[in-house]
């Protein structure tokens, strides 16, 4: 599905230009991938999740982009990030999503985690685009104004505590949502390139 929007494709122009950087694969490290999904209504929205709380997830309750773990079956990356978005929040990527660009490759950083390389892909959606929880896994769907992110008011920290201290990290703020550590690593990166093409 192609877009008619100046916004989008300067954005794609913009990833285009910009090579994404990958990180290379170690032996017992697995592959992840997620959708950062742009919907351009009269701002540019971002799509973002809050996973539900299970005892076996690290990052449950976190604010998230949608995506997952690629499994098996899945052809590539990409796949897994159209695959996971759909179960998480019922958006059939394959048949309304449109590819514009993928984004540096991220891993986390604390050895307490599992160890993974995680893809983002961003993808651009229709204008009335919608999204449905799945309550497994997901519990808010948060489409965010781009605005809101970029604006000063966003800029914040957080205190993490870890296993013999605490920690600052830095995070964006929405409302009640607080957004850190992988994903706000991935947001950064694409909110400096929002910016460089003046949006």
């Amino acid at each position: 599905m192609e877009f008619e929007d100046r916004r989008i494709d300067q954005l794609r122009r913009a990833l285009e230009q910009r090579p994404a950087v990958t990180t290379a694969r170690e032996a017992h490290e697995r592959e992840a991938a997620v959708a950062l999904l742009v919907r351009p209504r009269e701002q540019l929205e971002v799509l973002l999740i809050r996973r539900s709380e299970h005892e076996s997830d690290p990052w449950s309750g976190h604010v998230a982009l949608p995506g997952g773990r690629r499994t098996d079956a899945d052809a590539d990356l990409l796949e897994t990030a159209r695959r996971e978005t759909e179960e998480e929040t019922g958006i059939p990527l394959a048949r309304v999503g449109t590819l514009i660009g993928v984004l540096d490759e991220v891993a986390p950083r604390n050895p307490q985690l599992p160890p993974l390389v995680i893809a983002p892909f961003v993808l651009v959606v229709p204008p009335a685009t919608e999204a449905v929880p799945d309550r497994r896994e997901v519990d808010a769907v948060i489409w965010v104004p781009l605005s809101a992110l970029r604006s000063d008011d966003a800029i914040s920290e957080i205190l993490i505590e870890l296993h013999d201290h605490t920690r600052r990290f830095p995070s964006l703020v929405y409302g009640d949502y607080v957004i850190w550590g992988l994903t706000h690593r991935i947001l950064t990166q694409f909110l400096e390139l929002v910016e460089q093409v003046g949006l």
